[in-house]
């Protein structure tokens, strides 16, 4: 008897360390593709030369030689104001957390995220003049109510119940 009680615990060892290598090499795996394929952390130098470095974009990558003077192509682009600014906020309230965004006059709610005890009740995401979202517990209700500012950035209004 004491032998088969031995070879179940050895039994369980095995499937147990099993289990867990079969876990880390998942986790090993996922884990690689979510922080990117090398999973190296930059430093803020190295992230503002990167910023700053120029992308090429879509066009011919060398000039074309010409046999007479050149002359500039005709424009079919006709000048405009500049676009709006893209400007994103973070809101954080007792309720949870809020990012919006404002684009063109208009407000987007680009997530929210409930705080611990809370759940989200009622969601207008936009994009609108107003959006809105609802965070509530048994016992307490927090509306957070975001519009765009005449400089464009998201300004937010709280209502508790």
């Amino acid at each position: 008897m004491k032998k088969r009680h031995m070879l179940a615990v050895a039994g369980w060892f095995a499937a147990a360390a099993a289990a867990t290598g079969a876990g880390v090499a998942v986790v090993g795996f996922v884990g690689g593709g979510l922080a990117g394929p090398t999973g190296q952390v930059l430093s803020a130098a190295e992230v503002r030369q990167a910023l700053s470095t120029p992308v090429a974009g879509p066009g011919p990558s060398a000039p074309v030689p010409s046999s007479g003077p050149a002359t500039p192509a005709p424009s079919s682009v006709s000048p405009s104001a500049p676009p709006k600014p893209q400007v994103t906020q973070v809101i954080d309230t007792a309720g949870g957390t809020v990012v919006a965004r404002c684009e063109a006059g208009q407000v987007t709610l680009r997530s929210w995220t409930p705080a611990q005890g809370f759940e989200v009740d009622d969601v207008e995401r936009g994009p609108a003049e107003r959006a809105r979202v609802e965070f509530e517990t048994e016992h307490d209700e927090i509306k957070v109510e975001v519009r765009c500012d005449p400089r464009g950035r998201p300004v937010h209004t709280l209502n508790r119940d």
